[in-house]
């Protein structure tokens, strides 16, 4: 099972995690109605490393990024939710739009992006030059996210 860190903490513990010889894969997003798309991205995701850590979208940044009634769930729901998953390690928030700051801090050895983005769509792009980190990009499950089961509820 998972655990929540606080941002304060995790580079601390990606440091320790380093010395005892394990490698850290991160990746982010908002994961708002955790469905099968999200687990089998975030199972992926823990394929490259020894330790995957999920930044999470806070409920600010959620608001920021998808608009007003967004999240639906609440940004402590959704760290549960997600440290219940066998494949996370660790769960960090950020209040920022990107987790850039946060990806600079922890410096992981991988980082995952849905393949919608490319190495010249990346927000997130010179830091992970910067810092040597491998980015790879994980393809979607079609047509399972969390728009479309809104839209779905809404319907």
């Amino acid at each position: 099972m998972g655990q929540i860190q606080r941002r304060e903490t995790i580079v601390q513990l990606v440091n320790e995690l380093r010395k005892q010889g394990k490698t850290i894969v991160t990746t982010n997003g908002c994961f708002d109605i955790l469905h099968v798309g999200h687990v089998r991205y975030l199972q992926k995701t823990k394929s490259f490393a020894d330790v995957s850590i999920v930044l999470l979208n806070s409920d600010k940044s959620v608001r920021a990024i998808k608009g007003e009634g967004r999240p639906i769930n609440n940004e402590n729901d959704r760290a549960e939710i997600l440290c219940a998953l066998s494949c996370v390690d660790y769960v960090v928030m950020f209040d920022e739009n990107s987790p850039a700051a946060l990806l600079d801090e922890i410096k992981p050895d991988v980082y995952t992006k849905g393949a919608d983005y490319t190495m010249e769509t990346l927000p997130e792009a010179d830091i992970m030059r910067k810092n040597g980190t491998r980015v790879e990009f994980i393809s979607f499950v079609e047509g399972k996210s969390t728009t479309n089961i809104i839209k779905k509820i809404n319907s």
